[in-house]
């Protein structure tokens, strides 16, 4: 298959694009600069040049390949609204490019905010419905004009070398205040997958999902995050403090939304349809390295 993957340099999206070459796939990676294009060549992959924002550009992208698999998003969280409504033009606009042909379009959403039912959210709870973000929506819209769409839901750790998200956030948190913190009793849950067992999923999603089918990316179904602090804690050698929740807010700024919520998950389904086994280091492991430690956080990036 020639693959479009958007968000191709992200921190994601540079591992789907080794997983998809290494497993015999051709790859048109979106980059919006020379150093993106550079690290695809690199890679053994095609350089596509554009952006989330220039629409013609994923026109042309999905409309040259066998399938596409939407990973960018700018994870802005100050101007998350106007993220969110870019993130539905581009995938609107790739499920066009591919109407009517059956070709797979795998979108990206997430485990954080379902409305789960059982002790664990399973694939077929529903997004809650007021955020934001509408990627599952806009996606799974398309199977009705002739796309094999289906969805990956990813949980808020995604975890390995090179990660720019939650839990180094957290850590530079903890360097500013001098305290690595928890809320209450810090018993709330995160699900979470190392960055290469993710990207596995997603060529399996592009090489055999099924329309309308919605697949987690979990490994670690619930991380207390008291586990999570602990480590932060112990490797910064700073006291790990509780915070109630009137006070997390000025602990964690944007983050405290995110500090406090418990959304455990399971992967089950996705595994028994797939064959897809998570195999890469569980969170509490792979974050408890110096190599975490050693790199500034990053509040908002172009991909995954």
């Amino acid at each position: 298959m020639r693959v479009f993957v958007t968000g191709a340099t992200g921190f994601v999206g540079s591992a789907i694009v080794s997983e998809l070459m290494n497993a015999g796939h051709q790859v048109l990676g979106l980059t919006r600069s020379d150093t993106g294009a550079a690290s695809l060549a690199s890679a053994g992959a095609e350089a596509h040049s554009g952006s989330l924002e220039d629409l013609d550009s994923l026109r042309r992208g999905a409309a040259k390949s066998d399938g596409v698999i939407h990973t960018a998003f700018t994870h802005d969280f100050l101007n998350y609204a106007a993220a969110a409504d870019a993130d539905r033009r581009a995938i609107e606009t790739l499920g066009s490019a591919l109407a009517g042909s059956g070709r797979p379009l795998v979108v990206t959403s997430g485990t954080l905010l379902l409305q789960r039912k059982g002790p664990l959210a399973t694939e077929e709870d529903e997004s809650v419905p007021n955020f934001p973000r509408k990627s599952e929506s806009a996606g799974l819209a398309m199977e009705s004009q002739g796309v094999r769409v289906s969805v990956v839901r990813l949980p808020p750790s995604v975890h390995g070398d090179g990660d720019h998200g939650f839990v180094p956030r957290l850590i530079a948190i903890a360097r500013e205040k001098g305290v690595s913190a928890y809320v209450g009793d810090g018993l709330n849950r995160w699900p979470a997958v190392h960055r290469l067992d993710a990207a596995q999923l997603y060529r399996l999603a592009v090489e055999k999902g099924t329309a309308g089918a919605r697949y987690h990316g979990v490994a670690d179904e619930g991380v207390p995050f008291r586990e999570i602090a602990e480590v932060i804690g112990r490797r910064l050698n700073v006291p790990v403090i509780s915070k109630s929740p009137e006070e997390a807010g000025a602990h964690f700024g944007w983050m405290s939304r995110f500090a406090t919520i418990d959304c455990p998950a399971s992967s089950e389904q996705t595994q028994l349809q797939l064959g897809w086994r998570p195999r890469r280091a569980s969170l509490i492991p792979d974050i408890d390295r110096p190599a975490y430690f050693d790199a500034p956080a990053a509040v908002a990036v172009e991909g995954r």
